[in-house]
């Protein structure tokens, strides 16, 4: 059973232009995600999936440095852009991840394919995100091909523009599976879309080095030093139909 990772990835951003090529320790944010794949060895192919717009060459000329695949499509029709990484690269599943999450635990990758490895014919979507207990910033989601391509039939505005929302929320026609941790984090924010959230990932780097971390050192280290999470702690999360 092939998996494609498919990293969604532009330079477009509301609250952060160009965050996803911004230098963590020396290295591209997008280059951080990309090493967290590899390291978790689950991915039969690495795509990135970004825009047709000009300002996205840049992201696409990274992507061919770090020797993934790439495909461009809409700037907002997200969705689109899965597709057609899944016609170009076929997989009997994705796992979704998005490029401004630096610090994902390439064991949690590992994790939620193998639950959907150990049962493929009982499980349409499988992520971190059903109920969410891991910081922001570490998510992880895995849904099948033909799941996806079901979504693509019948999603809809902000749909469109989230990849598997239509998925996970039409609990009546997919089967899905969540995983949690314990003890819970998801007060935590480990993701980067405002200057905030750089400080804090610049600080988390700077303790914790230029590697991608396991998501309970990440925790511990947050818990042991509350400056850390003040950091950041009033960045309001967009709201699903803000895209």
């Amino acid at each position: 059973m092939r998996v494609a990772a498919v990293v969604q990835a532009r330079m477009g951003s509301t609250r952060m232009p160009g965050k996803v090529l911004r230098p963590l320790a020396g290295r591209p944010v997008l280059s951080w995600v990309l090493r967290a794949v590899a390291e978790s060895g689950c991915a039969d192919e690495v795509v990135v999936a970004t825009s047709t717009l000009p300002e996205d060459d840049a992201v696409a000329e990274l992507a061919t440095i770090e020797g993934v695949a790439v495909v461009r499509g809409p700037v907002d029709d997200v969705l689109d852009r899965f597709l057609l990484a899944l016609d170009a690269h076929p997989a009997d599943a994705v796992v979704r991840l998005t490029a401004d999450c630096p610090l994902l635990d390439p064991a949690l990758l590992r994790s939620v394919v193998g639950a959907w490895r150990a049962a493929p014919d009982q499980h349409d979507y499988v992520a971190t995100t059903l109920q969410r207990t891991l910081p922001r910033g570490l998510d992880v989601e895995l849904v099948t091909a033909a799941a996806l391509r079901t979504a693509g039939r019948l999603a809809r505005d902000h749909d469109r523009s989230h990849v598997t929302s239509y998925v996970w929320s039409h609990p009546a026609d997919f089967r899905l599976l969540g995983l949690v941790v314990a003890p819970a984090a998801q007060d935590l924010r480990v993701t980067l879309d405002t200057a905030e959230d750089a400080a804090l990932l610049d600080a988390v780097v700077a303790e914790l080095g230029d590697r991608a971390p396991g998501w309970r050192e990440l925790v511990a280290l947050l818990r042991s030093r509350p400056e850390l999470i003040a950091l950041n702690a009033a960045v309001q999360q967009k709201a699903l139909e803000e895209g």
